[in-house]
């Protein structure tokens, strides 16, 4: 009896879904599984889809597939079964038995028409003999396949003990956590204090389970919304870059449109001189022409005085040579001023490589979001003023965050005396700032993506959501149970604030509901008094600055301490008289600011 089913558990079923092979694969390390139960677990390894084979869950090994280029989801289907396994299965797996008449009336003689089927006895049953089975103890809950119609409906599947065959797990051992069967209760489990009757404990196990598909539900929500944020994200990422290239293909253009204004002025003046230089030797090379033919007249008329037999002639050609009217000629022609010597081209091959080294087309700045580089020494880039025209109040800036919209790095500022946010740019190199007035006065102020900030307004329990353009336009009011000071975004659903009195640090989502909450003694541990100033490392664990006790402390979303740090000397936490508070863009309540990596 049950050889069929032994068969079955034991060789012909795939380890992935548990079920009877459905197309079995047998890869290179002999291992076999379901066609579509491997390959949805290679595609879940990205080491796999690299190395175009298919992994194995149990041994690691790589089978490579006969057409890489082909999807994924075919990668499997060259890949055959070994002999062993497929001759099994065309015998002892599903259909391969008659299950049209009765196994039993068969060993009788008789023909009769089945009804069901016993998995467990590998047996095809009449009606009958369907009531006789269920009838014997020991076979009442085999896993019992209805056969009546043309469609099998499986019946309520019953697991057995895997030590005492025969015994179905009823019970649950609370204290071993473990499903048993009355004889593992009896020889195992005497001394255990909790063993129940598994079907007592289905409505809370049920309710268990419903409660964590509620919570799974949710994280999957969370998720989704996190991921549609990262998407958006990336893709304003891609424009950044993409215009972050454009101004540098423009600063780069610029400087060759100014080398090449220089190389053109240049050149203009090369050809003035040059044009100049080359007519004054054409000029010297007519003149000499012309030198040169009055020398040969002057020669030829002497030639004929020579040669005249009148003394008259020679005496008149002589006066004139004697007076040197042929020197003086020359003399004439040879005298130029102004002329041209010579050009020369000077460059200064240093002066210009160091002139191209020095050139700045820009510069990349990169800031990382949560880290705190400790050994770096801090510069004053700038100092803003916070004081606008129409503020009544000396400005105290309780908070501070900054953004970076369309290229523009924008400071945000909550002013609590001139109730007030307030935002500081600069564009088209020109200082620009917007005033936001709220109802009373702002105090902690979170960045929730690239252009939206979150705002706290502890007297009339709100927290105000705000679009940075770099203007400010107020987005959303969400009303809270508490007066929150400090504010940090958790996830893109979910923030963080802190409330005093009573001090505590509340986990909210963005309708204002309380999802969680981390008291003063959370856990047996007195953590903070005066949570004021909150943010979120980058493992997503919130630092808490508490001016009560003088002290940083890192919690999880779920209140436990990660650790607690009291900074002493300069570095000391410490609060301000309002009188003392300056009106510069700083944060004024607290003087150190630490990371999980810091401490």
């Amino acid at each position: 009896m049950a050889t069929s089913q032994k068969l079955t558990d034991h060789f012909l079923s795939c380890t992935i879904c548990t079920e009877v092979f459905d197309k079995p694969c047998t890869l290179v390390c002999n291992h076999t599984f379901c066609r579509k139960c491997i390959v949805n677990y290679t595609k879940t390894r990205p080491e796999a889809i690299s190395a175009k084979s298919l992994l194995c869950p149990f041994c690691r090994k790589m089978t490579k597939v006969s057409a890489p280029e082909r999807p994924v989801e075919e990668w499997a289907d060259d890949v055959k079964p070994i002999f062993l396994i497929q001759g099994l299965l065309d015998s002892f797996g599903p259909g391969s038995k008659d299950t049209t008449n009765c196994t039993y009336c068969q060993e009788h003689g008789e023909t009769t028409v089945a009804v069901a089927w016993c998995s467990v006895c590998d047996d095809a049953l009449c009606e009958k003999c369907t009531g006789a089975h269920n009838r014997i103890p020991s076979f009442r809950h085999h896993d019992v396949t209805d056969l009546s119609g043309e469609v099998k409906v499986k019946g309520k599947r019953k697991a057995m003990c895997k030590e005492h065959k025969q015994e179905s797990l009823e019970f649950l051992c609370q204290d071993c956590k473990k499903a048993v069967c009355q004889k593992c209760c009896i020889l195992y489990h005497r001394k255990c204090d909790a063993v129940v009757t598994i079907t007592s404990q289905m409505v809370t196990m049920k309710t268990e389970l419903t409660e964590m598909k509620k919570s799974l539900s949710k994280k999957e929500g969370e998720t989704k919304l996190r991921v549609k944020e990262q998407k958006l994200q990336e893709q304003r990422e891609r424009d950044h870059y993409s215009l972050m290239k454009s101004h540098i293909h423009s600063a780069c253009q610029k400087v060759i449109d100014r080398a090449k204004k220089k190389e053109r002025k240049l050149l203009d003046r090369m050809e003035d001189i040059s044009h100049k230089h080359i007519g004054q030797l054409k000029a010297d090379i007519k003149t000499g022409e012309m030198s040169v033919l009055m020398y040969q007249h002057q020669t030829e008329l002497i030639d004929q005085a020579l040669q005249s037999e009148c003394d008259m002639d020679v005496y008149e050609m002589y006066q004139g040579c004697e007076a040197g009217d042929v020197e003086a000629v020359r003399d004439a022609d040879l005298k130029e001023g102004g002329r041209i010597a010579s050009v020369t081209l000077r460059q200064d091959s240093d002066k210009l490589s160091k002139a191209l080294d020095d050139l700045q087309l820009g510069e990349i700045e990169v800031l990382y979001e949560s880290v705190l580089d400790l050994k770096a020494t801090p510069v004053l880039q700038d100092t803003i003023d916070i004081r606008v025209a129409d503020d009544r109040s000396k400005p105290i800036p309780s908070d501070v965050t900054v953004l970076v919209v369309n290229d523009i790095d924008t400071v945000v500022v909550t002013d609590f005396n001139n109730r007030s946010v307030k935002s500081f740019y600069t564009s088209n190199n020109q200082p620009g700032h917007s005033k936001l007035l709220l109802d009373r006065s702002p105090y902690g102020i979170t960045k929730l993506t690239h252009d939206q900030v979150a705002v706290t307004v502890p007297a009339t329990k709100q927290i105000v959501t705000v679009n940075v353009k770099p203007d400010l336009e107020l987005l959303t009011t969400i009303t809270t149970s508490k007066q929150y000071r400090g504010i940090t975004s958790l996830t893109p659903s979910t923030l963080s604030a802190g409330s005093q009195p009573p001090p505590c640090v509340d986990i909210l989502d963005m309708t204002g509901n309380v999802l969680r909450s981390i008291r003063t003694r959370h856990k047996g541990n007195n953590i903070f008094q005066y949570p004021n100033f909150l943010s979120t490392t980058r493992t997503g664990n919130i630092l808490v600055s508490d001016w009560g006790t003088k002290c940083v402390v890192c919690l999880t979303p779920e209140g436990d301490v990660v650790f607690s740090y009291s900074p002493t000397g300069d570095t000391a936490l410490s609060i301000l008289r309002v009188s003392q508070v300056p009106t510069q863009a700083t944060s004024w309540l607290q003087t150190s600011v630490y990371t999980e990596s810091s401490i």
